[in-house]
C-alpha cells in the first residue's frame, strides 16, 4: 500500500515562506493499494495537485471525505475537475453514504469507517490490503476535556479504527494550552495523538491537520517532545510518500 501526502493543514489553507516545509494546503491523501486501486481521503485544497497528476487518468476514483462538507468535493477538484457544479462535470459520478455499520471492499482496499467525536457527523476510516493497515482520524478530539484517557480503551473514540495500524494518520493540532482554551472544538493535541497511538499499538503515527497558526518551526519543536516512544512519530509534509507492506 501506498499513501502520499497532498495536503496537511487543518481547518484554513496557509501558505507562505513559514509553511513551506510541512505544507499550507488543507486535507487530502492518496492511497493506493497493490492492484493501484486509487482512494482519496479528503478533498480539502491539497486535491488540487493531485488532480493534476490525474489529467489523463481514466476509470474509477474513489473520494472518501471525514466530514459532510459540499465544499470539500466541489471547490478544490480543479485541474482536471474545475470549481463547478457536480452536474457539470464531464464523468459519471455517484454519492454515496459512507457505511458505518461494515466494511466496504475497493479493489484490493478494504475500508471501514466509524464515527467518531467531533462537531456534526464525521467519521474516521481505516484501510488495509491484507497485508497492512493504515487509519485516518484527522478531525478527532479522542475524550473531551478528559485529562486522563479511560479505562478500558476500547471505550476511546477512534481506537477500534487504529487498534494495530502499521501507520496511524491523526490530527495533532493544538498545544495542550491551546487545548485548553478549545475543548470540545473537535480536534486533539500531541499529546492526545501520542497516547492514543500507544493504547492502540501503532506502528507509526503521522501528525496530521496542522494548526494554520503553527509554522515549520513550531510544528518541529512540537515533535521534539515525542522522544522516547515504542513507536515511530513524524509530521506529514506535503508531497511525503509511505509505503507499507
Amino acid at each position: 500500500m501506498n499513501i502520499r501526502f497532498w495536503g496537511t493543514r487543518g481547518s484554513l489553507a496557509t501558505a507562505g515562506p513559514e509553511t513551506v516545509r510541512y505544507g499550507g494546503n488543507t486535507a487530502c491523501v492518496e492511497v493506493r493499494g497493490p492492484d493501484a486501486r486509487l482512494v482519496v481521503l479528503d478533498a480539502g485544497s491539497g486535491i488540487r495537485a493531485l488532480g493534476s497528476t490525474l489529467a489523463d487518468a481514466a476509470g474509477r476514483i474513489d473520494i472518501s471525505t471525514t466530514l459532510s462538507l459540499h465544499d470539500r468535493l466541489t471547490r478544490y477538484l480543479s485541474p482536471p475537475l474545475f470549481p463547478v457544479g457536480l452536474r457539470d462535470l464531464a464523468s459519471d459520478v455517484a454519492l454515496h453514504d459512507v457505511p458505518t455499520d461494515q466494511p466496504i471492499q475497493l479493489g484490493s482496499l478494504m475500508v471501514t469507517a466509524a464515527l467518531v467525536i467531533h462537531p456534526g457527523p464525521t467519521v474516521g476510516y481505516r484501510l488495509t490490503d491484507g497485508f497492512s493497515t493504515v487509519a485516518y482520524l484527522p478531525d478527532h478530539e479522542p475524550a473531551p476535556g478528559s485529562r486522563r484517557f479511560p479505562d478500558p480503551r476500547q471505550w476511546l473514540s477512534g481506537f477500534a479504527l487504529a487498534a494495530g495500524a502499521d501507520l496511524l494518520i491523526h490530527g495533532a493540532q493544538y498545544t495542550d494550552p491551546e487545548y485548553d482554551e478549545r475543548v470540545g472544538w473537535g480536534h486533539s493535541t500531541l499529546s492526545h495523538a501520542t497516547t492514543l497511538a500507544a493504547a492502540a499499538s501503532v506502528r507509526r503515527l503521522a501528525t496530521f491537520h496542522h494548526d494554520p497558526s503553527h509554522d515549520d518551526r513550531a510544528i518541529d519543536d512540537l515533535l521534539r517532545s515525542t522522544g522516547g516512544r515504542d513507536f515511530e512519530v513524524f509530521g506529514a509534509r506535503e508531497g511525503m510518500e509511505v509505503r507499507l507492506g
